[in-house]
């Protein structure tokens, strides 16, 4: 029977990102998503590090489901706002999750900043529980710039206005598998699978 394993997210897109990811490193895992648990609710982020919330809702959703949980916990840092929004990133603007908001004020929080100063990077942390209480973290790391004004309609968040090293393109301009193969989520879920196969295992 092959090993089931809970990714604490309702977004589908993460679901199929991940699976695709487990398929390309040959890891028979059969991975769902928090939509198998109707009855398990939204996880508070009360943790100050990527890492605290990431296994804060690992561990509570490897608790109630009794499977091998992974959540992940993730953010845009700026250097010129001493790594913030950080943790914030979803709610810079005061509500979660308006990203056009989140956007527009951290545009205009970098108005004065030259755009030899506007070096930011994406991260994400990975968190691996099991229902024992046992946990893990892995980390994933996207550096890049911010421009002035977004441009592109792929992704969501800040990739409209985050230029990634190495790229003359915005994240919001790049298709979705090339972003995949150098995001910060991408880095951590592919860091992730020894730690699956370490702590999980044995895999059938």
């Amino acid at each position: 029977m092959m090993t089931r394993l809970v990714l604490a997210t309702r977004n589908p897109g993460k679901i199929v990102e991940f699976r695709r990811i487990l398929a390309e490193a040959g890891v028979p895992i059969d991975l769902v998503g928090l939509e198998a648990f109707p009855e398990i609710g939204e996880v508070a982020e009360t943790g100050l590090t990527f890492a605290e919330n990431a296994l804060l809702k690992a561990h509570t959703v490897a608790k109630e489901s009794g499977l091998p949980a992974i959540a992940d916990d993730s953010g845009l840092c700026v250097d010129a706002l001493n790594g913030m929004p950080g943790i914030f990133s979803a709610r810079w603007s005061g509500g979660h999750g308006d990203d056009e908001a989140n956007l527009r004020l951290l545009l205009a929080q970098l108005s004065d900043v030259p755009d030899d100063r506007r070096q930011a990077h994406f991260t994400c942390t990975a968190a691996l529980a099991l229902p024992t209480g046992e946990g893990r973290t892995v980390d994933g790391v996207m550096p890049g710039r911010i421009i002035r004004e977004p441009r592109g309609t792929n992704g969501f968040g800040y990739d409209p206005i985050f230029v990634p090293d190495g790229e003359s393109r915005t994240s919001g301009e790049m298709p979705a598998a090339e972003k995949d193969a150098i995001s910060h989520r991408g880095i951590s879920f592919r860091a992730m699978i020894p730690v699956i196969v370490e702590m999980v295992g044995p895999l059938s």
